[in-house]
């Protein structure tokens, strides 16, 4: 609640609305209004107006004027489009974050592993996302590349909508395994194993994005 509080209102209704953008309670291709949003969220004109900004430079939202805000839609194929987009990165984050990971850098992996692991013996769904998240914030703060991170930031998120559309209730546990495992080696500041265990993530995730496709 301390966290919440001391957390901008901008930030606020950012993380918010991502939120309802992955689970799909903002269901790809509709319609919404700002005003709408506002109400939902119980936050302020401005903040919301800010996250939203936020959201359509990301491609989440489509900010039209007159009309309201669409919610990007869904196309399965786009999630192998993601994927390969977000790959490069990753590995790059991996490889820097095990290099240059501090203390608070480290506590936040060991969170969200743990919490990742409490998801997955839940059978969470929603918790794992969470967890998911906390892990991308923490690769962020460990790699101390600024421009490594904004890049990956929207791909990742992207990639959770998708995976929540169409790989949550199948491998909850094989996907916490690639993730631990790149915790795992970040931990141990070894580069070439964090790397070797992104591209192993990012394979996998390939591979669930490449069956939906076909579906």
């Amino acid at each position: 609640m301390q966290a919440e509080k001391l957390e901008p209102a901008a930030t606020r209704a950012y993380h918010e609305l991502e939120r309802l953008i992955v689970t799909l309670e903002l269901a790809p291709g509709t319609i919404a209004t700002e005003g709408s949003l506002i109400d939902r969220l119980g936050l302020g004109r401005t903040p919301v107006r800010e996250a939203i900004q936020r959201l359509a430079w990301e491609g989440l939202v489509e900010i039209r004027p007159r009309a309201g805000l669409a919610i990007a839609p869904l196309h399965p194929g786009d999630w192998l489009r993601v994927l390969d987009a977000r790959r490069g990165i990753e590995v790059v984050l991996a490889r820097s974050a095990a290099r240059f990971v501090t203390r608070d850098a480290a506590n936040q992996f060991h969170a969200a592993a743990l919490a990742m692991q409490k998801a997955v013996i839940a059978a969470d769904v929603l918790g794992f996302l969470a967890a998911d998240k906390a892990l991308d914030e923490a690769l962020a703060l460990a790699a101390d590349n600024d421009f490594a991170a904004r890049l990956a930031a929207p791909l990742q998120t992207h990639s959770r909508r998708f995976w929540f559309r169409y790989q949550r209730d199948t491998g909850l546990a094989a996907s916490a395994e690639h993730h631990v495992a790149l915790i795992r080696s970040i931990l141990e500041h070894d580069e070439e194993s964090a790397a070797q265990e992104a591209e192993r993530l990012m394979a996998m995730l390939r591979a669930h994005a490449e069956a939906a496709a076909t579906r």
